[in-house]
């Protein structure tokens, strides 16, 4: 199984993409992470949030790969304990799909890509800056995984 990350944004700092790869790199078993990252252009300060979020939305409905499960990261979604993520991870890898998960841009996610998720995930309730979320994710992915199999990386 595939997870893909579907990312509006491109150009990370590089502690973003050390972070991402390091747990990228440890979840090469069962779950391949993919980062696919959506290049939005240039935006003005007159560009609409409306309208950024329907370009967005066009690009990533592009990006998903067919017959994937689509959860997009929202924060009206279910908030998961690690315990709850591992089970979900389960889930996804004996449903025998790719998952592809959806983080938006500045803007959030035009509601036609909230309303194409099978599932909506929020990982806070707090505003984390996008490319923290890059890291969250693979970390979190990576726990998951790890509590799933009883490897040492999650303690309780």
């Amino acid at each position: 199984m595939k997870i893909h990350i579907i990312a509006v944004g491109t150009k990370m700092p590089p502690w973003v993409e050390q972070g991402y790869k390091e747990y990228e790199k440890r979840l090469q078993q069962e779950c391949q992470l993919k980062l696919i990252e959506l290049d939005i252009g240039k935006r003005s300060k007159k560009s609409s949030p409306i309208n950024n979020k329907l370009y967005d939305a066009k690009l990533i409905l592009k990006a998903i790969p067919k017959n994937s499960h689509v959860v997009a990261l929202d924060v009206k979604g279910k908030q998961h304990s690690t315990e709850s993520l591992s089970s979900r991870l389960e889930h996804w890898l004996h449903q025998g799909k790719d998952v592809a998960l959806i983080v938006g841009g500045a803007d959030g996610l035009d509601e036609s890509i909230i309303k194409l998720a099978h599932e909506k995930w929020s990982l806070s309730a707090l505003t984390f800056p996008h490319p923290l979320v890059r890291v969250i994710l693979a970390e979190q992915l990576y726990r998951a995984w790890s509590f799933a199999n009883n490897h040492p990386y999650h303690r309780e």
